[in-house]
């Protein structure tokens, strides 16, 4: 088990040293809302950076951002434990890579967050932005005039302005979300408990 742990942080690491590197390349080689095309006019690196959540939502007032912030560390707090759980209990290898894949992402967005503002000069602690990067804008047009809400506006697909700890998060959650019933099978000691109960019956 101590050869697996120590695997798994070593893993988390190289995937922080990752994201944090190509996000301080970008913060500090772009201006904001500079953009450099990778691959012609669908993979475009465009800095931009979050205040908040998600798609730019914000929490409002004076605290909100270090709500937020403190919000995300008990959270990753929690999938820390979770994960160290995993382990412990020898859970599926395919289980423990994609929650440590979400911890790295979340780790990854954290560490902007609590410490950018004050290495970049631009606020204090807790009070940094995430850095995002990715953009994909591969399909682009109008929304037919017949389409509801949107009639005639300008659709981009993909819109979104991401990064590398996002893209973690992600494919951690989706592949839980994909392979779950491989994941959660029961132990054979576990399925052995459930069939002596339910052989047992009820008791007179």
């Amino acid at each position: 088990m101590r050869k697996k742990f120590l695997l798994i942080v070593a893993s988390v690491l190289l995937l922080l040293l990752a994201d944090q590197v190509l996000k301080i390349w970008i913060k500090t080689n772009f201006m904001l809302g500079e953009e450099l095309n990778v691959a012609g006019n669908w993979f475009i690196l465009h800095f931009t950076e979050n205040n908040g959540m998600a798609f730019g939502i914000e929490l409002a007032g004076a605290y909100g951002k270090l709500l937020l912030t403190t919000f995300r560390i008990l959270v990753v707090g929690g999938i820390c434990w979770y994960l160290y759980s995993l382990i412990r209990d020898r859970a599926h290898n395919g289980l423990v890579l994609s929650v440590l894949l979400v911890v790295a992402g979340a780790l990854g967005n954290i560490i902007d967050s609590v410490f950018y503002g004050m290495w970049f000069d631009y606020a204090g602690v807790f009070h940094g932005r995430v850095v995002d990067m990715f953009y994909f804008p591969i399909i682009e047009g109008h929304f037919p005039q017949w389409f509801p809400v949107w009639a005639g506006e300008e659709f981009i697909f993909f819109r979104p302005v991401f990064n590398l700890a996002d893209t973690y998060i992600s494919a951690g959650v989706i592949s839980i979300f994909v392979f779950q019933k491989r994941f959660f099978v029961p132990k054979p000691e576990e399925l052995s408990t459930t069939q002596d109960s339910a052989s047992a019956g009820p008791q007179a």
